[in-house]
């Protein structure tokens, strides 16, 4: 192997294995995975043992794990929504970002760690939250869709929003700043973001779906993974093009996607990427972390780290007070989103290039907001055990969710599937379709369905589309191995679910049995029987008369299944022939039947084979 092939593998198999290791130690020590990131970072930075001596090349590739977070949040807010949520999102999130920092920059300047204007540098760094650590803990909460983890991300929505305007006033307060830009300038550079907004909008509304048909008809499961990737990067790049958020384009991209039929398969193709992309940002963010600084300012940097988590805490504990019906709601807000936030690495570093920050206060800063990420997940973990043992007590599952019903994740929507979607939503029964065919979705559309393109047989699909979270999982697909490919994913991963099964023929009914289905109905059985019950009434036979013996022909159905799944396929063929058993007498009467007239006389004497024949 070259030489510089052998350095380009020793990196990756570097950071991946000091992912692994560190997450496998949280693990036994109980932390979360974050703290375990950070952690491998700094014993692989310049400051541990020199694996990367230039972290901000990491950074800037890692940055793209929060810009795909965004994106499949984006994914789970309807535009509807969002326009609910503006409230919380100029209101709450502008109030929790000035009352923080403000907190924060009055104590930066009374405690003499730095000038007035290094301290509203460092409030604004500090007063912000990690969007990476607050979603990672409500989505694995699954408490993101609750009203607090809502109101939670409205705050961190605004911020993302917010640093555009934050990094134009840096160089205001650097000494003997710039004059203000000029009104020419300003509204240029309002027009060109308004554009953006515009194209990203024009092209989720009237151009996304068709590509994503197009790549779905070609069955190139590449080409859709390709395409996912495209919308997410080029929206991020165009947003920052004209002087935005990367992760505000890649969540307008998702927002204007949350409505589509491949929004499951877009989350599915997007989760590896962002989750690699993710561990790498935060063991970025360890490599930057001076340890020897962190030594000589170990009391002080964990003082000033505690003090400016609880400070946030408090500021959003009061400000979520009038909103939510029980105090610890506003306390979980306030601990998941006490951490400092991933622009504080863009707003400190550059504070010191301003002249704002000498490059000691960045460096105490900097390490002061790291120490906060790592005290974050904690944190949030402790709170919520000391809420569960002295809090208020919480509500029954009765109270929650009097009146609810399961939910249903139906996979396959071709005739099989269609019938079972209409009794589901005829109850109002919540459910999720997937399906793999463009045309049948774009069909089903018009008729009022909201269908999903996902491959059911994909894990990373059925875990997108809810499968952890459905009651049932109904599998109709036509495809007997598929079905047997689903069927193996969800009893392995979501045991908890129920799983109803569509089969294809007898063979496939004996190994659904045998994977320990819930229920499974071959998928021509039932409307045969109803065929022949129907024929028998045609021939004479009374409805009576007809129904027992389609119940007959059904048990013996199910005897014969059971006599074929303890000797195989070939077993109860003695069972095929069967003829319905005519009731008997349990002794010979001691006298014949007297009839009362002819038409009984005849029934009487008629061979008992042609009764037993019907």
């Amino acid at each position: 192997m070259e030489p510089h092939a052998e350095l380009a593998l020793g990196l990756p198999l570097a950071l991946l294995a000091a992912a692994v290791g560190g997450v496998a130690a949280s693990r036994v020590l109980k932390l979360s995975p974050i703290v375990a990131y950070i952690a491998a970072g700094m014993v692989m930075g310049p400051f541990g043992i020199g694996v990367v001596n230039a972290p901000e090349t990491i950074l800037t590739v890692a940055e793209l794990g929060v810009v795909l977070l965004l994106f499949i949040i984006g994914l789970e807010l309807e535009l509807s929504r969002l326009l609910g949520m503006r409230r919380a999102i100029f209101g709450l999130g502008a109030a929790q970002l000035a009352a923080t920092a403000a907190v924060i920059a009055v104590l930066a300047t009374t405690s003499g760690l730095s000038s007035w204007r290094g301290a509203v540098v460092a409030g604004l760094a500090l007063a912000m939250s990690s969007t990476a650590i607050a979603l990672r803990i409500l989505e694995d909460r699954g408490e993101l869709q609750q009203a607090y983890g809502q109101r939670a991300f409205a705050i961190l929505l605004f911020q993302d929003m917010s640093v555009v305007p934050l990094l134009a006033l840096l160089p205001l307060l650097a000494p003997g700043g710039g004059a203000p830009t000029g009104l020419g300038e300003a509204a240029l550079a309002a027009a060109k973001i308004t554009l953006a907004i515009a194209a990203v909008v024009a092209a989720g509304r009237w151009l996304l779906n068709p590509m994503f048909r197009l790549l779905a008809a070609t069955g190139a499961r590449e080409a859709m993974t390709a395409g996912s990737l495209l919308v997410v990067l080029g929206a991020a790049a165009l947003m920052h093009a004209v002087g935005m958020s990367m992760a505000l384009g890649a969540f307008l991209a998702g927002v204007m996607l949350a409505e589509s039929n491949f929004r499951h398969e877009l989350e599915a193709d997007i989760e590896p990427f962002r989750g690699l992309l993710l561990a790498l940002f935060f063991m970025g963010v360890g490599m930057a972390i001076d340890i020897e600084l962190v030594r000589r300012h170990l009391v002080l940097i964990v003082a000033v780290a505690a003090a400016v988590s609880i400070l946030k805490m408090v500021v959003i504990w009061v400000l979520f007070l009038p909103m939510c019906d029980r105090q610890r709601d506003a306390l979980q807000a306030g601990s998941v989103l006490s951490s400092a936030g991933e622009f504080a690495f863009v707003l400190i570093p550059l504070g010191m290039a301003s002249g704002v920050l000498t490059a000691a206060e960045a460096g105490l800063y900097a390490a002061i907001a790291a120490a906060t990420m790592v005290m974050g997940p904690p944190i949030a973990a402790a709170t919520r055990l000391a809420l569960r043992r002295f809090g208020e007590p919480t509500r029954s599952l009765a109270d929650d969710f009097d009146g609810a019903r399961g939910t249903v994740l139906l996979v396959g929507f071709g005739r099989f599937g269609q019938i079972v979607a209409q009794c589901l939503l005829a109850e109002s029964v919540d459910v999720v379709t997937i399906d793999t065919d463009p045309e049948m979705i774009e069909n089903a559309g018009r008729f009022g369905f909201k269908v999903y393109y996902g491959d059911g047989t994909r894990l990373d699909v059925l875990r997108a589309a809810g499968a952890d979270k459905a009651s049932l999982v109904a599998v109709c697909v036509d495809a007997p191995a598929s079905a047997d490919r689903i069927v193996d994913l969800v009893r392995a991963e979501f045991p908890a679910a129920a799983l109803f099964v569509r089969s294809f023929d007898r063979r496939h009914t004996l190994r659904l049995l045998g994977r320990g289905v819930d229920y499974e109905v071959r998928e021509t059985f039932e409307s045969a029987l109803a065929f022949g019950g129907r024929v028998l009434e045609r021939l004479g036979l009374s409805l009576e008369r007809a129904g027992d013996t389609v119940e007959f022909i059904r048990r013996r159905d199910l005897d014969r299944l059971a006599v074929q799944q303890a000797e195989g396929i070939y077993a109860g063929t003695d069972l095929l022939k069967t003829r319905r058993v005519r009731p008997q007498p349990l002794r010979q009467p001691r006298r014949g039947a007297q009839p009362l007239n002819a038409e009984a006389g005849a029934i009487i004497e008629r061979p008992v084979e042609a009764e037993a024949d019907k």
